[in-house]
């Protein structure tokens, strides 16, 4: 099953057989008695020969954790750094920006480009998260000093909300992750981002609020569709990184797994502050 989030689009699925081979150390189409051999493929072998994977170089949860880790931290570090280096006060607003803006410009093109890479490079991902980090310090010491006081607190802790409820209930099996439900959460972002893009020309040649997603009513409901479009894109992480460790993928994946997670955290946390934000400013 092909998975998707905002920023990648990485790993597929084999069907419950492959499964089974990883977990039994079997390679899958190997022969069982003289049978016949079992034509799926273990979508993570290098070409066709699984016989060559080892236990040695598989990743494992523990590697998925630990880079994940590093990279949330580096986004959390760099955030920090940037609310406490670039004040946002009324003699230093516009350079702040001007590096927020920098920054958020150059993650997007490294994020970018380790999507379109056929293996991870840590470097790219650190950068990534680098860098989004100084533009998520800048934009949260904005919208707490000029919107909402302690929001920032808020949005981190229903962010940990929607990330704890998403995996209970994916460990729960209360969300099934398909081919179907991918597919419907696929069609449901490129929706969602095409309607945010036409927000913003609206906005730009000179129609007000746009469309309205940023301000009001609609723009919280608008928000709280982004936070449930986050909840599935984590869902589908999920799976990715089930599926890496029982199909025994190479350890290197961990880093994608890494970027997967952070990119869909950092989808939840601005739509969550998108929508603390609104609701504080209409009471």
């Amino acid at each position: 099953m092909r998975t998707s989030n905002p920023f990648l689009s990485r790993w597929d699925s084999a069907g419950d057989t492959g499964r089974t081979a990883a977990r039994t150390g079997r390679p899958v189409g190997a022969t069982v008695g003289g049978g016949p051999a079992d034509d799926t493929t273990n979508p993570y072998a290098p070409g066709a020969d699984t016989s060559l994977r080892t236990v040695s170089n598989a990743v494992t949860m523990d590697d998925v954790v630990v880079r994940t880790a590093t990279t949330l931290g580096t986004v959390v570090l760099t955030a920090v750094l940037s609310w406490l280096l670039l004040p946002v006060d009324e003699a230093n607003v516009g350079h702040s920006y001007g590096l927020a803006v920098g920054a958020a410009f150059i993650a997007f093109v490294l994020a970018m480009i380790q999507s379109f890479k056929r293996t991870p490079t840590p470097a790219l991902i650190l950068g990534y998260a680098a860098f989004e980090g100084v533009f998520l310090g800048v934009l949260s010491s904005t919208v707490s000093t000029y919107i909402a006081p302690g929001v920032v607190v808020q949005a981190v802790l229903g962010t940990f909300a929607v990330s704890a409820g998403v995996l209970i209930a994916y460990r729960m099996r209360w969300i099934r992750v398909t081919q179907r439900f991918a597919g419907f959460v696929g069609a449901a972002a490129t929706g969602f981002v095409l309607l945010l893009f036409a927000d913003l020309l609206f906005s730009a040649f000179g129609a007000g609020d746009g469309l309205g997603f940023h301000s009001g009513g609609l723009g919280i409901v608008f928000g709280l569709v982004g936070i449930v479009l986050g909840a599935a894109f984590l869902a589908l992480d999920f799976k990715q990184v089930e599926d890496a460790v029982a199909y025994g993928a190479p350890r290197e994946e961990a880093w994608l797994a890494a970027f997967g997670l952070t990119t869909t955290l950092v989808w939840i946390y601005l739509e969550v502050l998108r929508v603390l934000s609104l609701f504080n400013s209409d009471n």
